[in-house]
């Protein structure tokens, strides 16, 4: 065994021996509250006077009535009952002298993006072809075509295809790639 092995068994048995044969017995006077007073010659600092005891206030009780009202109106509609509606939203801003702000006007109507997928191009005696896709179903397109009656085929000059939205008459553009 190593000396500390030692000296912690002599603790342990000290203390045994106190648990088992030390004083056990009550005290029989009552403690009694001591007054205290503070001496003028030291110095008052914040903690000083703490442990002083000088400057500690108790405040007076307030009846419980006064805090959570009485008994059978504690749970009801009263002011101070334990359940009672509280608003916690702020007040709106008092009127200003100045006149309201108008809403601007709503902007005026623009055509919806183009629904169409560029698939491809094709140049058949000097006339472009143009290959759209729309969901399932694919067009061919020329000059001047009209595509569901919502589309027209302006110009076909690569890399770009003009169509116009002729419910609103907006002209639309749709990169087709450069001149092959």
């Amino acid at each position: 065994m190593k000396p500390r092995h030692l000296v912690m068994g002599a603790a342990l048995v000290l203390a045994a021996g106190l648990v088992l044969f030390g004083d056990t017995a009550p005290e029989a006077g009552l403690a009694e509250p001591v007054e205290r007073v503070a001496t003028p010659a030291a110095p008052r600092t914040p903690t000083s006077s703490a442990r002083d005891g000088t400057d500690i206030a108790i405040a007076r009780l307030i009846p419980r009535e006064t805090l959570i009202g009485a008994s059978g109106d504690r749970f009801g509609e009263g002011e101070n009952s334990l359940f009672a509606r509280h608003d916690w939203t702020p007040p709106p801003p008092p009127p200003s002298n100045q006149p309201a702000v108008a809403a601007p006007p709503p902007l005026p109507p623009s055509a919806p993006p183009l629904p169409f997928t560029y698939l491809g191009k094709s140049l058949q005696e000097g006339v472009w072809q143009i290959y759209l896709a729309r969901g399932e179903r694919t067009y061919l397109v020329h000059d001047g075509d009209t595509i569901d009656g919502t589309y027209r085929v302006d110009a076909i000059r690569p890399p770009v295809l003009n169509l116009t939205y002729l419910p609103l008459e907006q002209s639309q553009q749709l990169n087709i790639g450069v001149f092959d």
